[in-house]
């Protein structure tokens, strides 16, 4: 190994070997800022837009970029020709998990915790699981994707296809669980969020790849350029968690009971959800780089839509909006666990395309 090589790889051992201790540090100074300096969150509110966070949404776009960068527009082409993982993917985000979400959720807060919880506020926590559950995830899936070495451009096949779907399975599957009729799908959140988080990093991947290899050539840029951004991912990922929970500092100061309540059954339907997509990948002999994506999409959730949801059906102070919001506290630590065990699970995928 050449001392080049050795320096970078220490360089990636040092930001993934010790992340939970990075993403808990951000958490805990996230909501410190936001309680001992409550003017930042409140600087940060007011670039908003549709429910989305601009800062939020900038700091995603350098995480993604990197992943973009790789895509080669070819593979595109060839990833549609392959359906497997997206069935995988689609099967298991909307035949599977909206409905166990409804039940895990429904036991949890309404049976085991019956004497904890009052009924009408477990019917709203109810509501806002479920929003969670019929929203599979649009853009933090392709960092999971990149940390797990998934192949940027199925990633990018099977989180298109899911925002399809998104657009006519959402309003019927959460009115059917909900027994409510007015659910509409925020169009303007969905469309700057598929913007921000597809269409931009996308056409800048695209456009970066193709000027470099122009100018400098293939090796160049395999070799040199995309090195430079090889933490680049985590760091973004940290400094998003800084300024996610330095706005939620107060919900969990003020629900701390509730949030532990709420957040049980999120963190089993989490975990089941991946080790159904990911046993199935693994019983069709699917690759390890198409697997662990499809099953990262559905145990992620699109936390920007079931907030926005949640907020007009029920309210700002609504218990749903409260549920939704414990989405978004438990999905990183969550999925970094579930990125781990993807990674420590690869060797048992000896398939390829």
């Amino acid at each position: 190994m050449t001392q080049k090589v050795k320096k970078q790889s220490e360089g990636l051992d040092f930001f993934g070997r010790y992340l939970t201790i990075w993403v808990a540090l951000c958490i805990i100074i996230g909501v410190a800022i936001g309680q001992l300096f409550p003017v930042f969150p409140q600087v940060l509110s007011k670039f908003e837009y549709a429910k989305v966070s601009i800062p939020v949404a900038i700091l995603i776009w350098l995480m993604i970029y990197p992943m973009m960068l790789k895509i080669d527009f070819s593979s595109i082409i060839k990833a549609t020709k392959k359906p497997k993982g997206l069935t995988v993917t689609c099967v298991t985000n909307w035949l599977i998990k909206p409905f166990t979400m409804y039940l895990i959720a429904s036991f949890f807060l309404k049976v085991v915790f019956k004497s904890l919880i009052q009924p009408g506020l477990a019917s709203e926590y109810l509501a806002g699981a479920v929003l969670l559950g019929a929203a599979p995830c649009t853009a933090m899936v392709f960092v999971w994707s990149h940390l797990t070495k998934g192949d940027p451009a199925y990633t990018l096949v099977q989180v298109a296809v899911n925002d399809i779907i998104l657009l006519f399975a959402f309003t019927p599957i959460v009115a059917f669980l909900l027994g409510v009729s007015n659910v509409t799908v925020p169009y303007d959140t969905l469309i700057l969020s598929v913007i921000l988080f597809v269409v931009i990093p996308l056409a800048g991947g695209y456009l970066s790849r193709k000027y470099i290899i122009r100018k400098k050539g293939m090796e160049y840029f395999e070799n040199v350029f995309l090195k430079k951004f090889d933490n680049i991912t985590i760091i973004g990922l940290l400094l998003t968690l800084i300024i996610i929970f330095s706005f939620q500092g107060e919900v969990i100061i003020n629900n701390p009971i509730h949030i532990g309540l709420i957040a049980i059954p999120l963190i089993i339907q989490t975990f089941f959800i991946f080790f159904i997509a990911y046993g199935w990948a693994k019983a069709w002999k699917l690759p390890h780089n198409i697997a662990a994506p499809a099953s990262l999409i559905g145990a992620s959730n699109f936390f920007e839509l079931a907030v926005a949801v949640a907020i007009s059906l029920f309210g700002l102070e609504s218990g749903a909006a409260l549920a939704t919001v414990v989405g978004v506290l438990v999905e990183v630590p969550l999925m970094l666990t579930l990125v781990r065990i993807a990674n420590k699970t690869k060797h048992l995928f000896k398939h390829s395309w």
